[in-house]
């Protein structure tokens, strides 16, 4: 059994990360920005892609793309992506190569969580956006329980107002 924690969109702000103490791994769909990574919680499975904002540094560490298996579940992972429906150009084939039952984008800075009918009822989640850059109002994460190919608990983090001081 494996407890998720997933983010997006940091742009260079973490702030608080107790709601990834009790998990064993964190997943970040890109868009870092400086510092984030250092600012992590040890002893966690750190796996990422960046994003169209990160630099050197960040792209040298995460690819464009990730596909990865956890406990029976394959994984597709990038930073730009869409949703079922409207997603980014070359996505929609790429998730039918790959044929994942979770595929984690951000970019949009706008939680959602939803099924995709046409790919198995592959899950598509966009957890938000966890930093204060963008026009969300909420900071957002998302968190997830895998085991043995089951997802459960999935629930979103609420991390404060996008505009709260430090």
């Amino acid at each position: 059994m494996l407890r998720i924690a997933v983010c997006s969109d940091t742009h260079g702000y973490l702030g608080d990360t107790s709601w990834m103490q009790p998990c064993d791994e964190i997943w970040h769909a890109g868009d870092w920005g400086p510092g984030v990574v250092e600012q992590l919680p040890p002893g966690k499975t750190v796996r990422g892609v960046h994003g169209n904002i990160d630099g050197s540094h960040i792209r040298k560490i995460f690819p464009e793309e990730l596909i990865f298996e956890v406990e029976q579940i394959r994984v597709f992972m990038r930073h730009i992506g869409g949703y079922p429906g409207r997603y980014e150009k070359g996505v929609a084939s790429r998730l039918d190569a790959v044929r994942p039952l979770i595929f984690v984008c951000g970019h949009s800075h706008i939680l959602k969580i939803m099924r995709d009918p046409q790919r198995q009822g592959m899950w598509c989640i966009n957890p938000g956006a966890a930093g204060r850059t963008g026009l969300h109002q909420v900071r957002t994460a998302v968190r997830l329980t895998l085991e043995q190919g089951n997802i459960s608990a999935l629930e979103v983090v609420e991390l404060g107002p996008r505009s709260a001081a430090p």
